[in-house]
């Protein structure tokens, strides 16, 4: 089920809020479970084994790492165990298909394999089997002995099927001992309409030019139009995961939830380092604390440093999918990590910052047409399009800039934390304390435009035909 689909607005999210508040605190995790259960077997109902099995194994896990970490025995074998188990899973359904694919190219033969379809957000719930087994183990977390709450932890709705990856240690106490109260509710509403606009406005409108360029790059384009398609797709991605992130926080804080941020104005970065500081933050930090500390981190030999960060990237590629292009965009991502690591750090250091944030922009704008086009031939033939077409302006690019000018432009400022900086500057936030009549008149244009936001965004989404967010496919 799509949160930007009238059935989610208007039947089950009010159904279900109303049903939460009015339920004893007692069984309010069982009523949250059987909704998110629900939510997933809508529109996965095959599936929803897979996922069970999945709670079923890290339960199972998270007792015996509990008992392992209090008996100071066989702790090492109980976490190998649970990561073959959880990778297993992911394996069988996400990469059986690839490896089968290439191992018939390579060798000429034909298996007459079942492709095995890909179960919405297994690498996410996935992720957090392992993040909760690890967390007991570490004692960053208790062990949960009801298997409902662990069920609830993992399959809770708002971010089941495209995160942020919530890691357990963060919500441990919340799926016991959490509130609502009218504050947290509202930033919540608020936090999801912003979202929802954030896709239905910005990334659907950029996305339909993306997809319009993208599919027609063998026709030939100019140099202008290969570019506006990538520049568009890079606004898409960035608002359609960000928008989706947003919808999940603030989904969370209705039902009492704090969700850590997925997202921090990732396009006004100054390195690449910088940029996945700020780009899906819950995945950054899930492969740092989880594969690259443990391996060793910075502690170790700079040749090991190097080893670590090719491992992890090389991991953060493969997660994204199983596909050659995923894999060398996370080899892409690791070089320029890397590089830095080593020295181009310290050398952007000594330039101006408006060229620092220009070669960051390059670097990630060239990565997402690596992450875009499946194929590695048609990679290189939007690139010739880029850089060698006989043509560098068509009237094809002229119409994309004027009519969706708008777009790019709300795109462009929203990338950046000029507004909320405006409005949280000290000297707006002291002139409205010291006229009152202001400060309430800010409260009621505040309300005013986010209905005005909330009654564009549903009309769009009324009026569109089926738009899934872009990482529900990971």
């Amino acid at each position: 089920m799509l949160f930007s689909t009238t059935t989610f607005l208007f039947v089950f999210l009010p159904l279900v809020l109303a049903i939460y508040l009015i339920t004893p605190k007692k069984l309010k995790n069982i009523m949250l479970l059987l909704a998110s259960l629900f939510f997933y077997a809508w529109g996965e109902p095959k599936f929803i084994y897979v996922m069970l099995l999945s709670i079923l194994l890290n339960y199972v896990f998270g007792l015996l790492a509990d008992k392992a970490k209090r008996e100071g025995k066989y702790g090492k074998l109980v976490i190998t165990l649970m990561i073959i188990g959880n990778l297993a899973i992911l394996g069988i359904f996400k990469y059986a298909n690839f490896v089968v694919f290439n191992i018939e190219t390579f060798f000429g033969s034909n298996f007459e394999w079942t492709a095995i379809a890909l179960p919405l957000g297994i690498s996410f719930y996935t992720f957090q089997g392992i993040s909760y087994v690890m967390d007991v183990y570490r004692g960053d977390g208790r062990v949960q002995k009801n298997p409902l709450n662990i069920a609830l932890y993992i399959s809770l709705f708002p971010q089941l099927v495209a995160g942020p990856i919530v890691r357990y240690q963060t919500v441990a106490d919340q799926i016991e001992n959490r509130k609502v109260d009218i504050n947290l509710f509202a930033s919540g509403v608020k936090r999801f309409i912003i979202g929802l606009a954030k896709k239905m406005f910005i990334a659907n409108n950029c996305g339909l030019v993306a997809d319009q360029i993208f599919q027609s790059q063998g026709g030939g384009l100019s140099v202008g139009t290969a570019w506006i398609g990538l520049v568009f797709y890079s606004l898409q991605i960035f608002f359609d995961f960000s928008g989706y992130s947003d919808m999940a926080i603030g989904l969370g804080r209705m039902f009492g939830f704090k969700f850590l941020e997925n997202f921090n104005y990732p396009y006004i970065a100054k390195s690449v380092s910088e940029f996945w500081r700020r780009w899906h933050i819950s995945l950054g930090t899930w492969f740092k604390d989880y594969l690259y500390i443990p391996l060793g981190g910075n502690r170790v030999s700079p040749i090991k440093v190097y080893r670590n960060l090719a491992i992890v990237w090389l991991a953060t590629g493969i997660w994204h999918g199983a596909s050659w292009n995923f894999l060398l965009w996370g080899a892409y991502y690791g070089l320029f990590i890397m590089l830095e690591k080593a020295f181009l750090g310290k050398a952007l250091l000594k330039v101006p910052a408006a060229l620092q944030h220009v070669y960051a922009l390059i670097v990630i704008i060239f990565g997402w047409l690596l992450f875009r086009i499946d194929n590695v031939s048609d990679i290189w033939s939007y690139l010739g399009s880029m850089f060698g077409s006989s043509v560098f302006w068509d009237a094809r690019a002229t119409y994309y800039i004027h009519e969706y000018a708008i777009v790019l432009i709300v795109a462009i400022i929203a990338c950046t934390p000029l507004v909320k900086n405006f409005f949280a500057s000290e000297k707006l936030l002291t002139f409205m304390q010291s006229h009152r009549a202001l400060h309430v008149t800010k409260d009621v244009a505040t309300l005013a435009v986010m209905a005005f936001i909330f009654i564009y965004s549903v009309a769009l989404v009324v009026g569109s035909t089926f738009n899934p967010f872009i990482y529900f496919r990971f």
